[in-house]
């Protein structure tokens, strides 16, 4: 049967880089670089139209895995639809807004 130093070793990779690494070291280099993973999933689905929360939970379970997943999926057109906290051209004064000639 197959420890689970071997499995999280080569799932993350680190294996790959040091083949003698201690358990200790192991995981906790795993955890340090699933959490920079996560980041990573947040930042990249954030700038390219996916969900930030669903990618972050991805990038914490599946490290590397899920960055390199987003980063070959398309980029998603985001919808132009003006926000609550666009400026106001129409010449109506939303909340906290000064009152803006029409032209």
């Amino acid at each position: 049967m197959i420890s689970p130093e071997v499995v999280l070793g080569y799932f993350t990779g680190l294996k790959f880089l040091s083949p003698d690494i201690e358990w200790h070291t192991l995981l906790h280099t795993a955890i340090a670089i699933h959490i920079l993973d996560g980041i990573m999933c947040r930042l990249f689905a954030y700038n390219n139209g996916y969900p930030r929360t669903l990618w972050t939970i991805l990038g914490l379970l599946f490290g590397i895995w899920a960055v390199a997943t987003l980063i070959l999926l398309p980029k998603r057109a985001i919808s132009c639809q003006p926000s609550a906290f666009s400026k106001n051209t129409k010449g109506r004064r939303g909340e906290g807004e000064e009152l803006v000639a029409d032209r």
